[in-house]
């Protein structure tokens, strides 16, 4: 369970204070795999980090009763100064999981070969992308934060991505960005829809690709 009480979160830009969203108040169901749909600037990759804890909320909180990822995607997960390999073990120190299995885990997924003992400022956007959710998916996390990155890699590699998360949401929950409805059909069962600052949940994932595309014609 996750629950979101009187949520908001905005930013300063050129003097002016712009929100992105205000007052959420809702209660995500465990082991469920969630779309979370909304436009450009809507705030989803936001609401991931706030849920994730590596962004604060101007006000409010998130309540939740389980191990949560950090939002899987985004580049800041890392720190680029330390090689792949040590950031790895640093983040398995940090979840309390075994250093070693980890790193061994994330090798053998990541396919990155020499580069795994380079810093991460050396890496290409994907390679990043490859290391971040090698080492999230190593870790048994209750829900999966994903953010656009199924869709990282080759055809062959894509492939591998989607199996393993597949494998890891039949005993735990997610919740995903992505901009290809697709892809989140063939992941999800139900949606939350983001729109002007507010937030609702969908049961029925196709009723909210409906509202959701009407929103953005």
């Amino acid at each position: 369970m996750i629950r979101l009480e009187n949520l908001s979160k905005g930013f300063w830009f050129k003097g002016d204070y712009v929100p992105v969203f205000k007052g959420l108040n809702l209660t995500i169901p465990s082991g469920r795999s969630i779309g979370l749909l909304g436009g450009n600037g809507a705030g989803k990759s936001t609401l991931l980090q706030i849920i994730a804890g590596t962004m604060r909320p101007d006000n409010g909180r998130v309540v939740t009763d389980g191990a949560i990822s950090w939002p899987i995607g985004i580049a800041s997960s890392v720190h680029k100064e330390l090689t792949g390999e040590q950031n790895t073990r640093f983040i398995a120190r940090a979840y309390g999981v075994d250093t070693d299995s980890l790193s061994a885990f994330v090798q053998d997924f990541c396919e990155i070969g020499h580069h795994f003992y380079a810093p991460i400022r050396t890496y290409s956007s994907g390679m990043k992308s490859r290391l971040n959710f090698g080492i999230s998916m190593g870790i048994q996390f209750d829900t999966y934060l994903i953010d656009e990155v199924t869709s990282t890699g080759d055809a062959r590699f894509k492939r591998k991505s989607r199996q393993l998360f597949r494998e890891r949401v039949k005993s735990s929950g997610a919740v995903m960005v992505n901009h290809n409805l697709k892809e989140l059909t063939d992941f999800c069962d139900c949606a939350l829809l983001m729109h002007k600052g507010q937030i609702k949940f969908f049961e029925d994932l196709d009723e909210a690709i409906a509202v959701h595309r009407r929103l953005m014609a």
